[in-house]
């Protein structure tokens, strides 16, 4: 039988093809947020869906209301092994604005770099080259007597457009998807030689308040003073939202929100993280947010209240001295512990009209929230992929937090009961959803002998 060594040294000798079919896939420019690519979308599962089959999974492309998915399945060489479903997406954000690529974006390159080479193109990490880093593990696991756990995949078409038809499909193939584990491969490494696996993600609210007072724009000489401004209505409310220590001050916020384990707390404060150089990068010195707690629980075990968007009167260029008839805002919420979305848009509200002055009305336009995802930190699962990526890179795998959402890996826990394991060999750097999108050729090569390591752990 083959040995772990014989698929890594697989892995190794056919990296230029991996490589060439990375570029392929990086060829269709499916952008589920853009009617005209629809049919890239289709083109993009289908072809995924001929990987899978020649891979030996038994693969299809499932239709939904948006986009398709595509499902694969494939037996391990052993009855008795676990079963594990891999999860990526195969759509992309939209290339814009195209003039500041500096070659197309869906025609991918190679571009040298001090670090090494770096593949450049929409996607190129998000997420078809993470994605491609599991198909091409399962590759060489084919190649060299079958897979050492039971694998099936799914791999969506609307991650990027808020996943739609996600919850209806899971309901509809709950048995198909049932497994031990889910695998996701959407998330960084620590830094370019330190991998990591995500175990806590936050949740998210989003809200748009639309503040309305005159039935029209009004002359700011003719009216102003006695005719209400909408604007300082919504400006005196956002203010209203966080007290002089960066805390949140909506009744009820910090319900079910707790301090990290001082274990886990520990262990962040022995990462290499430079707080300094982080906002440095950004050109920011002195960290906002609640006092007294580091940039790094802010980012990931901390609740924000954040604006996005600020609107109200005239805005183009030049005068205009008018008052205006409405303003509104977008303000979103990231969760964490056992805050519940469904409170937090309440108390919001309930916020947001308990300041309304006469003669104002309010509309508010809700989104979809998701809560908080925190996993098991001491499970076997994590132990076992702990110690090959390890074995991998050289260096011990850390255990982060995420300051960002993936609303998928809730809907797996909530509607199958699953756990997940979060690996991803992305970086920082990589400028997903923006011009000049890349993922390091290091980190597409090593992240698929990652995972025949994962694999092979996980089926031990």
């Amino acid at each position: 039988m083959a040995t772990l060594e014989d698929v890594l040294a697989s892995i190794d000798a056919n990296g230029q093809a991996a490589l060439d079919r990375l570029f392929e896939l990086v060829r269709i420019p499916s952008i589920s947020a853009q009617a005209a690519h629809y049919p890239d979308c289709d083109r993009a599962a289908d072809w995924l869906a001929a990987q899978l089959s020649e891979l030996g999974f038994e693969a299809r492309k499932e239709l939904t209301e948006g986009r398709p998915m595509v499902l694969g399945a494939a037996k391990a060489r052993t009855r008795d092994a676990p079963h594990v479903l891999f999860y990526g997406h195969y759509d992309v954000q939209p290339a814009d604005p195209l003039d500041l690529w500096k070659t197309p974006p869906f025609e991918p390159r190679l571009e040298a770099t001090a670090r090494g080479e770096r593949i450049v193109g929409r996607g190129a990490a998000d997420d078809k080259g993470q994605l491609m880093t599991f198909l091409e593990a399962c590759r060489a696991f084919k190649a060299n007597g079958g897979l050492p756990c039971h694998v099936s995949v799914l791999l969506e078409g609307e991650e990027e457009t808020g996943s739609p038809s996600l919850p209806a499909f899971l309901a509809k193939h709950a048995k198909a998807l049932k497994a031990d584990l889910l695998l996701v491969c959407d998330t960084n490494m620590w830094n370019a030689d330190t991998p990591a696996i995500t175990t806590m993600l936050r949740g998210l609210v989003f809200e748009e308040v639309v503040v309305r007072c005159a039935s029209r724009d009004l002359h700011s000489g003719l009216y102003g003073g006695p005719a209400i401004n909408p604007i300082r209505v919504l400006a005196r409310i956002l203010a209203d939202l966080h007290d002089d220590k960066g805390a949140v001050t909506l009744p009820g916020f910090y319900d079910g929100v707790e301090d990290m384990p001082e274990e886990i707390a520990t262990q962040w404060r022995e990462l290499d993280f430079d707080p300094t150089k982080f906002l440095g990068d950004i050109g920011l010195s002195v960290p906002a947010g609640e006092n007294g707690r580091s940039v790094l629980e802010m980012l990931w075990s901390r609740p924000t209240c954040e604006f996005n968007g600020v609107v109200g009167g005239y805005i183009g260029q030049g005068a205009k001295t008018v008052l205006p008839a409405q303003a509104s805002a977008k303000v979103s919420f990231r969760l964490v512990g056992r805050q519940d979305p469904a409170r937090i848009q309440q108390s919001f509200r309930s916020f947001v009209k308990a300041r309304l002055p006469a003669d104002v009305k309010v509309e508010f336009l809700g989104h979809d929230g998701s809560p908080a995802i925190g996993l098991p930190a001491r499970g076997e699962a994590l132990r076992r992929a702990r110690r090959a990526l390890e074995e991998e890179w050289g260096a011990p795998a850390a255990v982060i937090g995420s300051g960002g959402s993936i609303p998928v890996v809730g809907a797996f826990k909530r509607e199958l009961g699953m756990d997940s394991l979060m690996v991803g060999f992305g970086l920082d750097d990589d400028a997903i959803h923006s011009p000049n999108e890349k993922y390091e050729r290091r980190s597409f090569h090593k992240g698929a002998r990652s995972w025949a390591r994962i694999l092979t752990a996980l089926s031990q």
